[in-house]
């Protein structure tokens, strides 16, 4: 047996649960244990994206002894485009292109 833990980050919460599976079990077995289709409305494990330890794998990805499987929810906005937005808002106090 082999211990995981599953975070999960949702809009209005955020969970940490600890699962214990099979040897050669795989990410998809770790989300199946905490019944995450019941947890997460609109679930869908072909469009989800999930990562251990902050690197992002595939559903088939082995496990092992103290991983950290995280569910990552989409985006609402780019954070390339936030930081373009901002630095538009007000110029800079160093730029020569300034008033």
């Amino acid at each position: 047996m082999i211990r995981i833990s599953v975070a999960l980050a949702l809009a209005q919460s955020q969970e940490v649960l600890a699962v214990e599976l099979p040897e050669r079990a795989c990410v998809r077995d770790a989300l199946e244990a905490i019944a995450i289709a019941e947890r997460v409305p609109g679930w869908d494990a072909a469009t989800v994206r999930v990562g251990i330890w902050s690197r992002p794998c595939e559903m088939d990805t082995p496990l092992r002894d103290g991983d950290r499987v995280e569910v990552y929810r989409p985006l609402q906005a780019d954070p390339k485009d936030q930081r373009r937005r901002r630095a538009r808002l007000k110029p800079s106090p160093g730029s020569r292109s300034g008033p």
